[in-house]
């Protein structure tokens, strides 16, 4: 029997929080290059980024269960409510307890990081967007989920927003350079989010839930996968060569191609919904290794220059 503790742990999906640090992690990277970073900053950043990737995993866990998707044909792990071990009104009780913990973190970095009662404002009400973004995406009458919208609210939550917001709490700018390592960041995210939906396309699409997967069909959504990784790797690699530093500092990140292409293959080969889903800490790692080598080799530019 499972104590408590690690009931809730295993709630949490410590497996999938690497994708909400990735993009603090790219932020705070592009913000050490402009020798603007700061540790309180990044520390508050990484603690409010993983409370609010829990909450979406309690909210997922409470909304697909109650929407019966979390069922005995489902091939992901199973989750909290669907095991028995919570109730759906404990989780509930959860949800209620996380957002006020990420309200708690959100408003000691805002205030931590920012001085402008604009900016202040503004990243409250991004926040509370991220908190609502988070709980509707599988809970509620209409969530935007179970039409298909996922992809495009983590694209710009952990791409867009999660890049360009973490690099603006560290130096009060806003930069086009940033776009194009945060359209990777996000094309990554996106890519982790494609493979839970193809490993569970053949009951998402009996359970009525038309992710961008469902919608495309499991070949489709195969190519559809490979274009989020090629853009992913073109868009940071783009970046690092346009940086005013030898080539040979990128070297490094070409690693992550050879990473990338290997996932690819293993997708490309897979038959079965249920071959795809070993491949989900794959693409966790994989993603979580280019930013990781993308950070690294923005750091060793700036150190050289």
């Amino acid at each position: 029997m499972k104590s408590s503790l690690r009931i809730w742990l295993d709630a949490a999906r410590p497996k999938t929080l690497p994708l909400a640090l990735v993009s603090i992690l790219t932020g705070s990277a592009l913000a050490f290059s402009d020798h603007r970073f700061s540790i309180g900053v990044a520390v508050l950043a990484f603690l409010t980024a993983t409370l609010l990737q829990i909450l979406s995993n309690l909210a997922n866990d409470y909304g697909d269960a109650v929407k019966g998707t979390d069922n005995e044909q489902r091939l992901g792990p199973v989750r909290a409510i669907q095991s028995g071990s919570v109730t759906p009104a404990q989780m509930k009780r959860a949800m209620v307890l996380n957002v006020v913990l990420t309200i708690m973190a959100g408003l000691s970095l805002v205030f931590y990081a920012l001085e402008s009662l604009q900016s202040i404002l503004a990243f409250i009400g991004l926040g509370m967007l991220a908190i609502v973004a988070a709980i509707a995406y599988t809970v509620g009458k209409k969530p935007y989920g179970y039409v298909g919208l996922g992809d495009i609210s983590v694209f710009i939550f952990f791409g867009l927003l999660g890049v360009a917001g973490t690099y603006f709490l560290h130096t009060g700018i806003v930069a086009y350079s940033l776009i194009l390592p945060a359209v990777g960041c996000g094309l990554l995210a996106v890519a982790v989010l494609n493979i839970n939906n193809m490993r569970d396309i053949e009951n998402d699409a009996v359970c009525g839930k038309k992710t961008v997967a469902v919608r495309l069909g499991q070949k489709n959504a195969k190519k559809y996968h490979f274009i989020l990784l090629g853009g992913a790797l073109v868009a940071f690699l783009v970046y690092l060569l346009l940086q005013p530093s030898p080539v040979w500092i990128s070297l490094p990140f070409l690693f992550s191609l050879y990473v990338a292409t290997q996932h690819g293959k293993a997708v490309w080969q897979a038959q079965q919904p249920a071959q795809i889903a070993p491949m989900m800490p794959v693409i966790v790692k994989c993603s979580l290794l280019t930013n990781l080598l993308f950070a690294g080799v923005v750091i060793a530019q700036t150190l050289v220059s």
